[in-house]
């Protein structure tokens, strides 16, 4: 699944954020991280704001930080304010749609979309944050390995 660079703007961000929920975020620093434009990616902290995912603090010392429960707050949390993962009636609209072939395609896609978002609802931002923790652990093993001599 592809997902919009809002939606992962927004990914990117709350998983910063809730990394260090008490630490404040500048927007300008997500941006450097991430290689992407500041303006942009003030959009998208400005609809997570008016969502209460994360709080924001004007001025100096000022940014941005988690404003949830990082073990209730889901992917779908997030990706249902910037996809279009509505109930899949645009599916209908499609040409061929009416076909009996389009028909079954549709019922295909829509199991596919509710598996999907199924995922989403049960993957928690804490779980991802483990799972991020876990794979910085492995690399760090990867790295401190001796390298094995090369034969010539």
């Amino acid at each position: 699944m592809k997902l919009q660079i809002s939606t992962r703007l927004a990914l990117y961000s709350v998983l910063e954020f809730a990394a260090n929920p008490e630490r404040q975020v500048s927007a300008a620093g997500i941006a450097a991280k991430y290689g992407v434009s500041t303006h942009h990616l003030a959009k998208v902290l400005r609809e997570l704001v008016r969502a209460g995912v994360i709080e924001s603090t004007r001025g100096v010392g000022g940014g941005y930080r988690f404003g949830g429960n990082a073990k209730r707050f889901t992917l779908m949390d997030v990706i249902g304010r910037f996809e279009d993962i509505g109930d899949g009636d645009g599916a209908n609209r499609e040409p061929g749609a009416s076909t009996d072939v389009g028909g079954a395609l549709g019922v295909v896609l829509a199991e596919i979309d509710e598996i999907a978002k199924a995922t989403f609802r049960s993957i928690t931002i804490d779980t991802l944050l483990k799972l991020i923790a876990l794979r910085r652990r492995d690399e760090q093993k990867r790295r401190a390995r001796p390298k094995k001599a090369r034969r010539a």
